[in-house]
């Protein structure tokens, strides 16, 4: 009797709200969550022992069904709600959609595939206390004349190294704050604490050696200063916000946000002031993945190559975004929602901010002075719409950005700042030491090591529909033949475009930089007045990183995507996460390298989707210590013949 009279709510409440700014896409409400927990609670699974909630999104609707809604004047009814819950119970992970319509289960299975899901809140608490209650972390501690209450605990992931058998493990590594706030600055090196998970008990423990802890004096992060009130919003048109839909000049768009992937941009379109209509650039945007191995091989560093989103989550580590800090004072503020470990609803305030932003400079300008007696001169300010979002993970803070632009670009950035993973050592100069120390030394008795950052968006590009081709428009160097001119030219040489249309996925894994060569999106079937075909092109902002482990390196094998920085693959609704769906101790066997090399599909005037790879070689330097000045990296979507001229000219 309860189901039916929670159904005819939800019911009751999605007839109000497809009258109140409905989208197919929009995230699972805080009733659609409990719903979903509610159901999975009053199954089977409910009886088990140590029922947790991993994973608990909106299962996307098929793709087709939700353009079909989104394209009709008079909407027909919109696709059913359901939602994808991962729990664990018993020591064993399960898989469940639910419909939230009739309010039954529409499928269950136990995963029995390898890989783990994320890891909860609670569990990382728990592990973060438990070395403080375990006998011999006490005893080494009191050998080091520390005091045990002054000592900080973070438990990371393991990662996996041809184990055959897994559990869920992670390895706590301890800090010694003594009154200092940078924690990660004041490692107790030399102690390795692995903690089953499911049973939450230490599973081995080694002591294997002592180093100085780095002095608290100059570790200080926080600034002396005051936040500067801004202001960015400078347009004469502003935007609105209407449920989870944003317009803004000549965009429209959807913004969510899940526990997972944070930020998530959808059904992206721009107004062709010369035709009057919304035109079709991006159906789903977010970030996928991230990848972070540290370059220290030792014992008590080897296994810290983190994949966060997989495995911890960047929507779950968003932080509360500060007015003057994080966004301007007149940024309109958005919550999201996630799942508990118990399955309920929690709200996450202040989670991502809109904000019109003035780049202080041109979106075009030009001065004429060859009209006789004139000096002509005209431009537009650079002004753009930015959704934005910061997650912390551990010691790393990621300001993740969204920027639109009245050109019809979107500029995707990303600032990495925040404190480095350092390690103690003995060393208090660079003339004393004798080996490889793995990264530089920063301040007296503190290395820090030496890391990479791979940052994977999907991009799930629709430009002007779903009939799309990745084309290398490759610039070639070519000889000054004269055959067709009676006066002879001086000129030796020139370049000349050779455009190349990718057949299958293995032509869509693309390397950059080792020649000149444009990225294109393109669709086919869609031509400007003038004959040129449509298209938005990919800029990188800084020449592309990859991944330079080895390919039989476990970290690499699990992560084997960053050894290209573009890959195009076909549309798969199941297929949105570069590193696989369960990244905590995957074994490489799923994802987007094997899922383009193994299957290989053909790409030519087909939904694709392109996932692009920001990445960071850090080298550290005394200047990121002890907090880290932000590094920027990103890329930009720029229309390509997708207009018959400069939008910004009405």
């Amino acid at each position: 009797m309860k189901i039916r009279i929670l159904t005819l709510i939800f019911l009751l409440q999605c007839v109000f709200n497809l009258g109140l700014h409905f989208h197919p896409l929009d995230p699972l409400s805080p009733q659609e969550i409990n719903k979903t927990s509610f159901i999975v609670k009053k199954s089977h699974l409910g009886t088990l022992k140590d029922l947790t909630f991993h994973y608990l999104d909106l299962e996307e609707p098929n793709k087709t069904h939700v353009l079909q809604w989104l394209s009709s004047k008079k909407p027909p009814q919109p696709p059913r709600r359901r939602s994808l819950v991962v729990v664990r119970a018993a020591g064993q992970t399960y898989e469940l959609i639910i419909d939230l319509t009739s309010g039954r289960i529409a499928s269950s299975r136990i995963y029995t595939g390898h890989g783990f899901p994320s890891f909860t809140f609670i569990e990382l608490f728990k592990a973060s206390k438990l070395p403080l209650t375990f006998p011999s972390f006490k005893k080494s501690i009191l050998d080091r004349s520390l005091n045990i209450s002054e000592v900080s605990c973070i438990p990371f992931s393991v990662g996996w190294y041809g184990e055959t058998i897994t559990r869920r493990e992670v390895k706590a590594s301890c800090f010694y704050r003594d009154g200092s706030v940078n924690v990660f600055t004041r490692p107790i090196e030399g102690i390795t604490i692995t903690i089953d998970v499911d049973s939450m008990k230490v599973v081995k423990y080694s002591d294997r050696f002592i180093k100085p802890i780095p002095d608290k004096e100059g570790n200080d992060f926080r600034t002396k200063h005051k936040p500067f009130p801004f202001s960015c919003n400078v347009s004469d048109t502003g935007f609105k916000i209407l449920g989870n839909k944003i317009k803004w000049a000549n965009w429209k768009f959807h913004v969510g946000f899940t526990a997972r992937a944070g930020i998530t941009i959808s059904t992206a379109s721009v107004r062709d002031t010369r035709t009057k209509r919304f035109r079709r650039v991006m159906y789903r945007g977010h970030l996928s993945e991230t990848f972070v191995p540290y370059m220290d091989p030792t014992y008590d560093w080897y296994f810290r190559t983190f994949m966060d989103i997989g495995e911890f989550g960047f929507g779950k580590s968003a932080v509360n975004l500060q007015p003057l800090i994080d966004c301007p004072q007149n940024a309109a503020f958005l919550d999201g929602y996630v799942a508990g470990p118990d399955g309920t609803a929690q709200q996450m305030s202040n989670v991502m901010c809109v904000f019109e932003k003035n780049g202080y400079g041109a979106s075009f300008r030009h001065t004429e002075i060859n009209v006789p007696g004139q000096v002509i001169t005209s431009g537009e300010a650079d002004i753009s719409l930015v959704v934005r979002m910061v997650a912390t993970l551990g010691n790393y803070d990621y300001i993740v950005d969204w920027e639109f632009k009245k050109n019809g670009a979107i500029r995707v950035g990303v600032d990495l700042t925040g404190v480095l993973e350092v390690k103690a050592t003995s060393y208090t100069s660079n003339e004393q030491i004798t080996e490889n120390t793995y990264g530089t030394l920063v301040a007296k008795n503190t290395i820090a090591i030496n890391h990479d950052h791979y940052l994977t968006y999907y991009l799930d590009l629709d430009i002007d529909g779903n009939g799309n081709s990745l084309v290398k428009a490759k610039l070639k160097t070519a000889r000054v033949t004269d055959v067709h001119n009676k006066t002879s030219s001086p000129r030796k040489s020139y370049w000349t475009v050779v455009k190349e249309t990718a057949k299958t996925e293995a032509d869509g894994r693309v390397r950059l930089g080792s020649e000149p060569v444009e990225l294109l999106i393109v669709n086919p079937q869609k031509k400007t007045k003038i004959g040129n075909t449509v298209g938005y092109r990919l800029i990188p902002e800084h020449l592309p990183v990859t991944s330079l482990l080895t390919d039989d390196d476990y970290p690499e094998i699990r992560a084997s995507y960053t050894k290209y920085p573009v890959w195009v693959t076909a549309y798969n609704r199941s297929e949105k996460w570069a590193g696989g769906f369960y990244s905590d101790r995957s074994r490489g066997d799923d994802g987007l390298a094997v899922w383009s090399s193994s299957r290989n599909r053909e790409i030519e005037n087909k939904d694709i989707v392109m996932w692009y790879n920001v990445g960071f070689h850090h080298i550290p330097y005394q200047e990121d210590f002890p907090v880290m000045p932000t590094l920027h990296g990103g890329f930009t979507l720029r229309p390509s013949n997708f207009f018959d001229n400069d939008p910004l000219i009405a």
